[in-house]
């Protein structure tokens, strides 16, 4: 031992040890003068302040962003549950007005009678703009899942 150096102790857990000396393997160093460096090193002064990725401009400019595409995609839900409602309404006026007197019982078997020929007009017309077909699956085209369809 030189006379500049003094001997200090510590007495880490089994587990940080073996971190320590993981670490102080991995620069080639041994305990001792891994523990000196990080001593070291976490004595020195540094700037403690953290810069954040975005400006609050910036995260209000995204929240803003978000919003309108969120409200662009309800109104395009009810848009369609519109349409969807619309259809069902006029498979059932149209049934009624070719059909004076039909009882609640017959539009029903009507409804469901018709549902495989609505469904199909229906795959009929997404086809290609928001769904692809392969071997009678249907998949959604990446233009629909990715929300832009």
């Amino acid at each position: 031992m030189s006379s500049d150096t003094q001997p200090a102790m510590t007495y880490p857990t089994t587990e940080q040890y073996e971190r320590w000396k993981d670490r102080a393997d991995a620069f080639d160093m041994s305990v001792s003068e891994f523990m000196q460096a990080m001593v070291e090193a976490g004595l020195k002064k540094f700037d403690a302040t953290v810069d954040p990725d975005e400006t609050n401009q910036e995260l209000r400019e995204q929240r803003n962003d978000l919003k309108d595409e969120l409200d662009r995609t309800r109104a395009r839900i009810q848009t369609l549950e519109d349409r969807l409602h619309d259809d069902e309404r006029n498979t059932v006026n149209q049934y009624v007005e070719n059909n004076p007197g039909a009882t609640y019982d017959e539009i029903i078997q009507h409804v469901i009678d018709t549902v495989p020929g609505r469904v199909s007009d229906h795959l009929d017309e997404l086809e290609g703009e928001s769904l692809t077909t392969d071997d009678s699956a249907y998949y959604a085209t990446e233009d629909a899942s990715d929300g832009g369809g």
